[in-house]
């Protein structure tokens, strides 16, 4: 089968590859979508009782607000799937979709000398650099498409299962009840996930978004005098917020505006702005214990022995901060949630699970909330040398601008960057990529973006404990300003200086420049 050429191949359907899509619609690009929908994690890594953790104004597009922009209620996961197919469909997006359609493999096809290149050229070199091996559901036969380039928008979440590693002979395969993890529960329906949970003693693994949202459907499933427990194995805590609002407070106050975060690091910001950071670091420990001091008189950490030990701040700093279901407590009033701490190691026993202490706890359904492998989806189709160079020896991606690989030629990553809302954060790169695709300005060298990808790394690292998440929350402005700078926008986005330091920054601000 003859292979078919285009100049920009993007990887995934979710929210970062319709954004590409998008932005890049000039070129025509071809979108391989491995399942039947777009939608990403929305789509299949969602319960019925998913919603987002920000207000609808935080997660819009640019050039497509929310028809109900103003409602203060989270959107569920199908509304968030509603606005993004309207997005796709007004800007005839669709069109670019290959569904069905799942990369297995890529190679360079490119010269030696532009992958071992210190100095970025056009992206587009009018010859193929890539090739993508593509296989639908209708066929096993591998299509090869040639590309000048590629943007992997396939994610952190979703597809690959993170699955702890457990004794020989005390794994799932001697439980005699059930082990499903929380990307095969989102498959279930809401009668087959009712059956599931329903008068069984389920135990789950994990205290994040995705541990807490089950634990309250399992609690939900399990009311009324015949009713199971569901326990919650709690191995790292983490700070959890009832809602955007802090001791009568807006919570942007805090993090969200440019004021807010001149308070915290920031690459590039010279002595004199480094020595004042360091001098205004009590007033930053403050704002977190301010916060700290608001959850710990909300909500019964300390009952449930589920305060953390280090600062807020930490969880904001790596994008760790969820939001809790409204009833998550009342449950655990109820009898309905327990919560078992343990740090230790543990597997399984034909009855349940078993920790290193020697304590146990029965089972009929364990559920591992242990989140997903993203970067071994990547590994599966980069090939080499390329694969070894995703990440650095700490674990972490050195993207430029959270887009670019220096260290690999003509491929952007879209998606692999955090923030409070990573719509804005996915959405503000492409339009950054599309400009530089279309060369109207130019990379640095090599070495200089990999010495600015340190730099962030560096203040991640020293910001909070969890810095491998790449998250760039405490510097989320300043990084978009670096962004406006190279496309030659203003970087500053408001109106008046007041709304500029003071009023919250999102993806409304950064509408195109006429």
């Amino acid at each position: 089968m003859a292979v078919q050429s285009k100049k920009i191949g993007i990887i995934g359907g979710g929210i970062s590859g319709i954004a590409a899509a998008k932005q890049l619609s000039k070129f025509e690009p071809v979108v391989f979508e491995a399942t039947d929908s777009i939608g990403g994690v929305w789509k299949h890594c969602s319960y019925r009782s998913t919603k987002l953790q920000t207000p609808r104004c935080d997660y819009e597009f640019s050039d497509f607000p929310w028809t109900q922009r103003d409602n203060t209620s989270f959107p569920s996961y199908q509304e968030i799937l509603d606005y993004l197919y309207s997005y796709a469909t007004y800007f005839d997006v669709l069109k670019f979709v290959k569904f069905n359609s799942k990369v297995v493999e890529i190679r360079y096809i490119g010269d030696s000398e532009s992958a071992a290149r210190a100095e970025y050229g056009s992206l587009l070199p009018d010859r193929p650099v890539w090739e993508v091996g593509v296989q639908t559901t209708q066929s096993e036969t591998i299509q090869w498409y040639a590309f000048e380039f590629v943007v992997i928008c396939t994610g952190k979440y979703g597809d690959i299962p993170a699955i702890p590693k457990f004794p020989q002979n005390k794994g799932p395969e001697i439980f005699k009840g059930k082990v499903v993890h929380t990307i095969d529960y989102c498959k279930l329906n809401e009668e087959e996930s009712t059956q599931l949970l329903k008068g069984k003693k389920v135990v789950i693994f994990g205290y994040k978004k995705s541990a807490i949202d089950l634990a309250v459907e399992c609690a939900e499933a399990n009311q009324g005098p015949e009713g199971e427990a569901c326990t919650m194995v709690v191995r790292t805590l983490h700070w959890t917020v009832p809602h955007y609002s802090v001791w009568g407070l807006p919570f942007y106050m805090f993090y969200s505006t440019r004021a807010s975060q001149y308070l915290h690091e920031r690459p590039n910001q010279g002595f004199l702005r480094t020595l004042l950071c360091h001098m205004l670091s009590p007033m930053r420990s403050a704002v977190s214990k301010i916060i700290e001091s608001y959850l710990t008189w909300k909500l019964p950490l300390e009952k449930y022995g589920l305060k953390p030990d280090h600062p807020f701040e930490e969880d904001y700093a790596s994008c760790q901060m969820a939001i809790l279901p409204e009833n998550f407590f009342s449950e655990a009033d109820k009898g309905k949630i327990a919560i078992k701490r343990s740090t230790s190691k543990w597997w399984f026993w034909e009855g349940g699970v078993q920790f290193e202490d020697g304590s146990r706890l029965d089972a009929d359904v364990v559920v591992l909330a242990t989140g997903f492998d993203g970067k071994q989806k990547l590994k599966a189709i980069i090939p080499d040398p390329f694969r070894s160079l995703l990440e650095f020896p700490s674990g972490m991606m050195p993207l430029y601008r959270g887009t670019i690989n220096p260290l690999i030629p003509n491929m952007a990553f879209v998606g692999y960057i955090e923030s409070v809302s990573n719509l804005h954060t996915a959405e503000i790169r492409c339009k950054w990529l599309s400009r530089l695709v279309d060369n109207q300005f130019r990379l640095p060298s090599v070495d200089k973006m990999l010495e600015q990808t340190m730099k962030e790394m560096e203040i991640m690292r020293r910001t909070t404990r969890f810095y491998k998440r790449s998250c760039i929350s405490t510097f989320s402005i300043n990084h978009s300003d670096e962004i406006c700078k190279e496309m030659g926008w203003s970087s500053w986005r408001k109106k008046s200086w007041i709304a500029e330091a003071f009023s919250p920054y999102n993806s409304q601000d950064y509408e195109e420049e006429k």
